[in-house]
């Protein structure tokens, strides 16, 4: 309990967090001891430069990078099927899963993907490996077949469908194993 961890977390802290997580009290200070590694300023966040430059995150203190990771936490089937209804949905559940991997492409956040972004989002995957033109016409490729209602853009529900229609276990791809 003397550890720098414990001293900067409170306990009503570590509490809230696990309502809102589904974290244990342990794993929560055990990821909050290396958020605190991480944490090269030593101000309770965390810099682009430390998540090397994921462009949606500015930066992150402990309760962000504790939802941010509460996302990849595998499905618990027995919580899943026991659930209250009027219980608020976890953030490891597939809809939630889905909204935070559509979110990596909607950067500017108006619910819908447009060229622009799916061609900023591919830049940053591949680099100067692919050309301009042949991302564009990735680009075009993908908005063409996921654009069910014309107009341009893949919104949420498209993007839902395209992974269905991939079969794209998002479940197994969006859970990191160690965290549960």
């Amino acid at each position: 309990m003397g550890s720098r961890a414990s001293r900067l977390l409170r306990e009503e802290e570590i509490e809230e967090i696990k309502k809102e997580t589904g974290f244990s009290h342990r794993k929560i200070t055990r990821l909050y001891r290396r958020f605190t590694s991480l944490d090269k300023g030593e101000n309770g966040t965390l810099s682009r430069e430390d998540f090397q430059r994921i462009p949606e995150l500015d930066q992150v203190n402990f309760r962000g990078f504790m939802r941010t990771l509460a996302h990849f936490r595998p499905i618990d089937q027995d919580n899943e099927k026991n659930k209250n209804p009027s219980a608020t949905e976890p953030l490891n559940s597939r809809t939630n899963k889905l909204l935070f991997a559509f979110r990596l492409y909607d950067l500017d956040r108006d619910g819908k993907i447009s060229r622009d972004e799916l061609l900023q989002v591919l830049r940053m995957i591949v680099g100067v490996n692919v050309s301009d033109e042949e991302l564009g016409s990735i680009a075009d490729r993908t908005i063409q077949e996921a654009d069910t209602n014309g107009d341009g853009y893949i919104s949420f529900n498209e993007f839902i469908m395209v992974l269905e229609k991939g079969n794209v276990d998002v479940e197994q791809m969006m859970s990191i194993w160690f965290l549960h």
